[in-house]
């Protein structure tokens, strides 16, 4: 009988705000159709456990979501809908209250049925909450890298900061990326890199990695509108053309294995591809 393949290597990134309003949700579905169009295998778990909103973006009907699982009554495998973009999608959980403010035993529950899936991914994306809830914090933890979407606007400058500091600080986090989105140019994204990179150098002894800017585009906004990524509704836009450099980006960031020292999505898969991490 012929053994069985071993599963691949799965990249998972986390992509967090210190506040709400900045763009996160409409960058990570663009940026899973981004990748998926270059042929990878991408899966994106909507964790906003109070007011997910993914599978709208990605232009999705969705029957059971996350609550269903933690409630016992679906497997995780059971709610995952795949997107026309390709996309796999787990739904969170919208305007359900409780779910806002699940325990970190909870999310690690979570976390833990993604070992159990069978199907090859090569990144996984998770799109959490604004602000640092337990929940949002056990999410970026279990990842390999953190995305901390900026815009350049005092009060999230402010709360990105705040959110860097309780990862770097208090859960000792490192593979952290500022993404500066809705800028008026790269050269202004990288200029707020700079200048919150510079913060985080001098006040939390860390540097945070930068791979590029998301410009300002209405037709983000007017692809959102009809339920669409703004590669499937202006390729050609501003907007597509840098979230096709954002994902080509992330496809030449060295492989991370961290099979040791915390919880982590897939975490039998690392183990067995590094097993004396």
């Amino acid at each position: 009988m012929q053994a069985k393949t071993a599963k691949r290597s799965t990249e998972v990134i986390g992509i967090a705000s210190g506040k709400g309003g900045v763009g996160k949700t409409t960058l990570s579905t663009n940026l899973a159709v981004a990748l998926t169009m270059m042929g990878k295998r991408v899966m994106l778990l909507d964790g906003d456990l109070g007011l997910a909103n993914a599978q709208i973006a990605l232009g999705c009907q969705t029957q059971y979501n996350l609550s269903h699982v933690i409630a016992g009554d679906k497997a995780l495998k059971d709610i995952i809908v795949t997107s026309r973009q390709g996309v796999m999608l787990v739904p969170g959980a919208s305007g359900v209250h409780h779910m806002a403010a699940i325990s970190p035993a909870i999310t690690a529950g979570i976390v833990n049925a993604f070992s159990e899936l069978d199907d090859d991914i090569d990144y996984l994306i998770v799109d959490a909450a604004a602000g640092i809830a337990p929940s949002v914090l056990a999410f970026m933890e279990a990842c390999q890298r953190r995305f901390i979407v900026v815009k350049d606007e005092p009060s999230s400058i402010a709360d990105a900061y705040g959110i860097i500091k309780v990862m770097t600080r208090d859960l000792e986090l490192d593979e952290i990326y500022l993404i500066p989105n809705m800028v008026e140019s790269q050269a202004a994204g990288a200029q707020l890199y700079r200048r919150v990179n510079e913060v985080c150098d001098r006040f939390l002894g860390k540097t945070l990695q930068y791979l590029t800017s998301i410009e300002s585009d209405e037709l983000v906004l007017g692809a959102l509108k009809k339920y669409q990524s703004v590669l499937e509704f202006a390729p050609g836009s501003a907007g597509a053309r840098d979230y096709r450099r954002l994902a080509d980006a992330i496809t030449h960031l060295p492989a991370i294995h961290q099979a040791s020292g915390g919880l982590q999505f897939f975490m039998e898969r690392l183990v067995r591809q590094n097993p004396g991490g």
